[in-house]
């Protein structure tokens, strides 16, 4: 962890100056004028979804977790939770009893079938509908609306070169993993798709994954 703390605050100069100064102001406006809009138009839809998430199993609607973020800022990324609250102690034992699980979870941080989700968080997550809070860490300036998809510090250690490009990015909520295949693809894939993103960000490239985005999640079933 050390030698993943050192490289990292090495590399902090190098992701301010690969970010675009010019461009981030009018991505940032886009970014709240968005958020605001979405958490305007959707308030209905978030109400329901914290409503079923209480009534679906113990434990609070709000799922916090640390991750990763723009020069390496630390912040709570927040979901509608779709686990129930022993996963962490169910997903030890699974990784130690299942070999296939273990082998799945090792490329690619996911799980097709997970024991840890509960009935309705199934439902969110193959919607997408579990990370709609995750627009006001957009309005906090903790993400943005299209970004490389926010990691944890054990998954940032396999960003290996490509750590200056993801941490030159706010994460986004929607990106390019998340309409190239999402779960399905490995976890060096969506390395890939996240550095692509930040060597070539603009409007335009930000603009049609946002077109994609809703296609995708309607047709797809990749998200788990």
């Amino acid at each position: 962890m050390n030698s993943l703390a050192d490289t990292r605050s090495g590399l902090q100069l190098a992701s301010i100056e690969s970010a675009a100064p010019i461009g981030m102001t009018p991505k940032r406006i886009v970014d709240i004028v968005l958020a605001l809009s979405g958490l305007v138009l959707l308030a209905p839809l978030l109400i329901i979804c914290f409503v079923f998430t209480i009534l679906s199993s113990p434990g609070p609607a709000l799922f916090r977790h640390r991750r990763v973020g723009f020069n390496g800022k630390h912040f709570d990324c927040l979901k509608f939770r779709t686990m129930v609250a022993d996963a962490p102690e169910r997903l030890r034992q699974l990784l130690e009893l299942d070999p296939v699980a273990a082998a799945e979870w090792t490329a690619s941080r996911k799980l097709r079938y997970d024991p840890r989700v509960t009935a309705i968080g199934a439902i969110l997550r193959r919607s997408s509908l579990d990370e709609l809070p995750q627009l006001f860490n957009v309005l906090k300036g903790d993400m943005s609306i299209v970004g490389p998809r926010p990691v944890t510090d054990e998954e940032l250690e396999r960003y290996a070169s490509s750590i200056g490009e993801y941490l030159a990015c706010r994460p986004g909520i929607t990106g390019l993993w998340q309409v190239s295949g999402r779960s399905k693809t490995t976890y060096d894939k969506r390395v890939a798709c996240d550095a692509f993103y930040a060597r070539n960000w603009s409007m335009a490239l930000d603009a049609k994954i946002l077109v994609v985005t809703i296609p995708s999640l309607v047709l797809s079933d990749s998200a788990f």
